[in-house]
């Protein structure tokens, strides 16, 4: 039997990327899956490839998940269409400019706040009711490597991912007593930044791999979407408020993010 058989799973940022891999790996495992995205194109592209190519249920959601309404919205319509909730993944990111921890904006933090943070407290906080009523779930949030290594020109995004891996703790310990497992994966994987960095930089590609000690780059689907499942599955029954590193081993070497030219950036900013 497919590990997720007759399971209903909500993915936000499930148009690309690593949230289009967990979709696509869901799907495949048996769940019915709601795609929150707000890129329409993407949204609705992943839904074609749930339904006619892998032959699953799937639902796309136009969701900007800036907006508390419209999260609230995703996880009323993913029980509404598939008759529960049990499983919710919080894979949605905001990024802003690479930039000098000096140079980043309230704005710059606020965004990456609202679509890290905000959007996964109430994506949980919305699904808790329903999961409890299905008699427990599974939640997946993400955490970053970034954190870990203090992060170049990512000082918002790496706030953001540590404020991520403390709801991960903290609803674990409460949401226990509901039988509502809560984790944390921290993935490395060829996702939506990494074929823009790729694009642009000669090399990257290459020099990532190298880093890793399995010595490759990961993929979203066939490397980070099994953890997804493993922690949305029974055989995680027993685990929660763990982070769980989908890196090829990165985290033992961690990496050196400082810019070979920080006198540019000063100036860029200046």
């Amino acid at each position: 039997m497919a590990l997720l058989e007759g399971k209903v799973a909500l993915v936000t940022g499930a148009g690309a990327g690593i949230g289009r891999g967990i979709a696509r790996r869901f799907v495949r495992e048996g769940a019915a899956v709601l795609i929150a995205e707000v890129h329409e194109e993407n949204g609705r592209k992943v839904e074609q490839e749930l339904t006619a190519e892998l032959g699953g249920r799937a639902c796309f959601l136009h969701t900007d998940v800036k907006k508390k309404e419209q999260i609230e919205a995703a996880v009323e319509t993913a029980v509404t269409r598939f008759g529960g909730l049990d499983i919710l993944v919080n894979n949605a990111v905001g990024l802003t400019p690479n930039i000098l921890l000096e140079q980043k904006t309230d704005e710059m933090l606020n965004h990456a706040f609202t679509v890290g943070l905000m959007a996964s407290w109430w994506a949980m906080r919305a699904a808790l009711p329903h999961m409890k009523a299905r008699g427990g779930g599974r939640m997946i949030n993400f955490f970053s490597l970034d954190v870990e290594t203090g992060a170049w020109l990512h000082a918002d995004y790496n706030i953001t991912k540590a404020a991520i891996q403390g709801l991960t703790r903290s609803a674990a310990a409460e949401w226990g007593r509901f039988n509502i497992c809560v984790n944390a994966i921290a993935p490395t994987a060829m996702g939506t930044v990494f074929f823009e960095y790729a694009k642009k930089t000669p090399g990257f590609a290459e020099a990532a791999a190298k880093r890793k000690p399995l010595g490759r780059n990961g993929d979203p689907e066939a490397d980070i979407a099994p953890v997804a499942v493993f922690l949305a599955c029974e055989m995680s029954r027993y685990v929660t408020g763990e982070t769980i590193h989908a890196d090829g081993g990165l985290h033992m070497p961690g990496y050196d993010s400082k810019p070979a030219d920080i006198a540019a950036l000063e100036r860029q900013g200046a």
